[in-house]
């Protein structure tokens, strides 16, 4: 049962993820400083660490998004 619940939760957030990434990104244009952009970031830190670890490195990864940070490619 918890299994299920947690192949929901995760199904849930990367849907979000993915329909922030085809309605909003887009509108924003190609402004990311780093490499993946932050949304591919997600994606991939929840895929590698699940849910909880992967939005918390999404999070910190979002942190750094500011004109004071370099950016570069920064994989999870």
């Amino acid at each position: 049962m918890l299994k299920i619940l947690n192949f929901l939760i995760k199904k849930l957030i990367t849907g979000l993820i993915k329909v922030y990434q085809f309605s909003v990104s887009p509108l924003l244009g190609n402004c990311c400083r780093f490499s993946p952009s932050c949304s591919n970031y997600c994606l991939i830190a929840i895929e590698k660490y699940g849910v909880v670890k992967g939005i918390t490195k999404g999070l910190l990864r979002l942190s750094k998004c500011h004109p004071f940070h370099p950016g570069g490619v920064d994989l999870p």
